[in-house]
């Protein structure tokens, strides 16, 4: 039965992703960047590997396809005929073509040798990277210099930089023209140093000295120095300097693995565009990619309403770039050959994505000087609610008040769980405003949301000012539910007319996209006089509605209801504008809708089972012939021999008589001519070869050959089991012939 409810509770198989219904697709911003990779000799070898596989992460990991990179080496030149720089790679779009080549051009940076000039040479890096982004290139764009580095800056063995004495200083002064020059052309620079020599506070004045304006206006994105101890930590870290750089959202990975290995990483449900970047740290380490519903994905092309695009397959760094990617917990599978597995894989994702809000103003009518409380609340670009945390850190939110008669108010929202909050990091920022005293008319609250690697969004709330006695008031109660598809969400409308003429009221869900709720009615007629109470209803729509995002514990769908007094002497006057929160979980398979049916089957065949043990052992038991004494007498009522059976065989004791006319006795005998088991009804049962069954009694007996014949006898005190012989003299007094004794005990 257990068996038959697994089958029956599997989930069905996957239908297929919908495609999302997003009205429209995003713009994912274009970066132009350089990275300038430190190749002096004081590198080991595995610094100059991690450089490399760096430069390859972010390169292969960028989500726009727009963003077009440049590669170069440098170190110094300390003779004739040597630079300061080697270029790797031109300025490189990160088209499908370019993706494919910058892992072969980035792999020929190198480690220099004495010969070729060893120092540092920071003005020289920071002259070069300038030049590339600032040549040729759309002053729109973002431009961003990339700074790797072991080291300080060293040009004591540059001729360039004058008399050896005075290099050091000429090297200072010609770092800050360099600095100059790049904030001058909009350049900012990220410095990253790694290893035991780097000048921290030389890192943070070179990241200062450059363009301070990013790519959004958060502290995050302005430019900042930042140094790792070892190689290895060196890609992830850049990986994060390179999203705050490029606006990106930067999700690391666990802990890397050696193959083979399955890693999971998780894409928020806010991303629209992402990179899952596989650090493999050997090119024969082959990736497969399974997302959250469990498909394997292909590597190219369009699946289940996603695109995909694979670079550097063949290189130790690939990426998977996804556009409309599943949202939860991705598995990659890291597999290689023998002699491959050396190295640990790491995953990471980068993502852009875009978040909304939904604002609301209770009440959404407010009186002159009375106080309103405004609510923002997060949602996805499919007007989901935003439930981790994580996904918006970072936000800022900015919220004003404004409408006829008085000034622009600003307003604080917070999501912090006090004052007017009430829960915090639920993806709700709530503040409140005291509406001015000389406030006449039109009101409007709105608010903005910005967050680096999130679109900006900005809402507004239309209202009025309500005169001091309203003569139609509404107030709604929906509670939050938790729901399957097609589930219905009642709650009540209480409504309250105390003028002379009907008003009608109409009823409207907003902030969510459509056929997910649906509420009804859409009018209501209160008459005059009136109050009471109305039922109001949330439709959820079908599972299909939600596609692929209707899994684990489900989607927070949210959306806002207004009522609307249409028949206000002023005209359309809002009276409640609140927001509801329906949590859609998937609808339950067999075992979960009757679990306990399957349980209370199981137990009841669990009890039957047991029952039918404990029947068939007693009745093994009653039958059981271990303990019968048997009695051979003559035909002249004498007790010849007397003989205690055991076990026996199936419940039966086989045994023969021997030497019936000198010595009779009965001895026991595999397959003998008579076999004896217990009756559950008393006594014994005595089976012949050929013969069939008797019943023996406890006073009977049965005639056997050569004149004798069988009957019972009590035990034999102190006698033990296991159908050992024992012979007795005849004993016409004791009264033990035809007697069945203390039988009764094994019964």
């Amino acid at each position: 039965m257990l068996a038959a409810a697994a089958v029956l509770a599997s989930p069905a198989a996957y239908a297929g992703r919908q495609a999302s219904p997003a009205a429209e697709k995003p713009a994912f911003t274009a970066v132009n960047y350089a990275v300038a990779v430190d190749e002096s000799a004081s590198l080991a070898d595995e610094d100059m590997a991690a450089e490399k596989a760096a430069a390859k992460r972010i390169a292969l990991g960028d989500v726009s396809a727009a963003s077009r990179v440049t590669v170069f080496g440098f170190a110094a030149a300390e003779a004739q005929g040597q630079s300061a720089v080697d270029p790797v790679c031109p300025r490189t779009t990160l088209d499908a073509a370019g993706r494919r080549t910058i892992g072969d051009c980035v792999g020929k940076l190198r480690k220099r040798t004495e010969k070729e000039g060893t120092g540092t040479d920071f003005p020289s890096a920071i002259r070069q990277g300038v030049h590339e982004l600032s040549t040729g290139t759309d002053p729109s764009v973002p431009r961003v210099l990339f700074l790797l580095t072991d080291g300080v800056m060293d040009v004591s063995g540059s001729p360039k930089y004058g008399d050896p004495s005075h290099r050091a200083k000429e090297g200072e002064r010609q770092l800050a023209a360099e600095l100059e020059n790049a904030a001058a052309n909009n350049v900012q620079i990220w410095p990253l140093g790694f290893g035991p020599k780097p000048d921290r506070a030389q890192l943070d004045a070179i990241a200062a000295g450059g363009y301070q304006k990013g790519c959004v206006d958060l502290p995050s994105a302005r430019p900042a120095a930042d140094v790792v101890e070892g190689a290895k930590d060196l890609g992830p870290k850049l990986e994060k300097v390179f999203a705050a750089a490029h606006c990106l959202r930067y999700q690391p990975g666990p802990e890397g693995e050696r193959p083979p290995a399955t890693l999971e990483i998780a894409i928020s449900p806010l991303a629209t565009v992402g990179s899952i970047v596989v650090d493999k740290g050997d090119a024969e380490v082959d990736i497969t990619y399974t997302d959250p519903a469990g498909n394997e994905v292909p590597t190219t092309g369009r699946a289940r309403g996603s695109v995909f695009e694979l670079a550097g397959a063949d290189d130790t760094v690939e990426a998977l770039r996804i556009t409309d990617p599943l949202p939860g917990v991705w598995k990659i599978k890291a597999e290689a050959p023998e002699g491959h597995r050396s190295l640990p894989v790491g995953v990471s994702v980068l993502w852009q994505g875009e978040l909304r809000g939904a604002i609301t103003m209770d009440p959404p009518s407010p009186q002159a000087g009375q106080k309103a409380t405004v609510t923002m609340r997060l949602q996805t670009r499919d007007n989901y609610a935003v439930k981790d945390p994580r996904d918006y850190a970072g936000l800022r939110v900015t919220s004003s008040l404004t409408g006829d008669g008085f000034a622009p108010v600003p307003l604080t929202l917070a999501d912090d769980g006090k004052g007017p909050d009430p829960d915090a990091g639920d993806g709700a920022f709530t503040g409140t405003v005291q509406i001015p005293g000389d406030a006449a008319g039109a009101l409007e609250v709105t608010g903005t949301l910005t967050a680096s690697g999130l679109s900006a969004d900005t809402r507004s709330e239309p209202g009025r000012v309500a005169p001091p006695q309203l003569p139609v008031t509404a107030a709604l109660t929906l509670d939050d539910a938790d729901v399957h598809p097609g589930a219905r969400v009642t709650g009540s409308l209480a409504v309250s007319n105390t003028d002379d003429r009907p008003h009608t009221l109409r009823l409207s869900l907003a902030d969510v996209r459509a056929g997910q709720l649906t509420l009804s009615p859409g009018e209501i007629v209160v008459a005059p006089g009136e109050s009471g109470t109305r039922k109001v209803t949330v439709q959820v729509g079908a599972a299909g509605v939600f596609g692929d995002r209707l899994g684990g514990d489900g989607l927070l769908v949210g959306g806002t209801v207004t009522v609307v007094d249409t028949g206000s002497e002023d005209g359309d006057l809002t009276l409640v504008s609140s927001p509801v929160s329906v949590r859609v979980t998937p609808e339950p398979g067999l075992w979960e809708k009757y679990w306990w049916g399957f349980l209370t089957g199981a137990a009841l065949a669990a009890a039957a089972a047991v029952a039918v043990v404990l029947l068939l052992g007693q009745r093994r038991r009653r039958r059981d012939p271990a303990g019968l004494v048997l009695r051979l007498v003559s035909e002249s009522g004498d007790v010849v021999a007397e003989h205690r059976a055991g076990h026996g065989h199936k419940q039966w004791y086989e045994f023969a008589v021997v030497e019936p006319h000198r010595n009779p006795r009965i001895e026991r005998r595999s397959n003998g001519p008579y076999a004896v088991q217990r009756s559950p009804e008393g006594g014994a049962v005595l089976r012949r070869r050929g013969g069939g069954r008797t019943r023996l009694t406890e006073q009977g007996q049965i005639q056997l050959a050569d004149n004798l014949s069988l009957t019972l006898a009590g035990p034999v005190p102190g006698a033990r089991t296991g159908g050992r012989t024992t012979t007795a003299s005849p004993n016409p007094d004791s009264g033990a012939a035809g007697s069945g004794g203390s039988y009764d005990a094994y019964l």
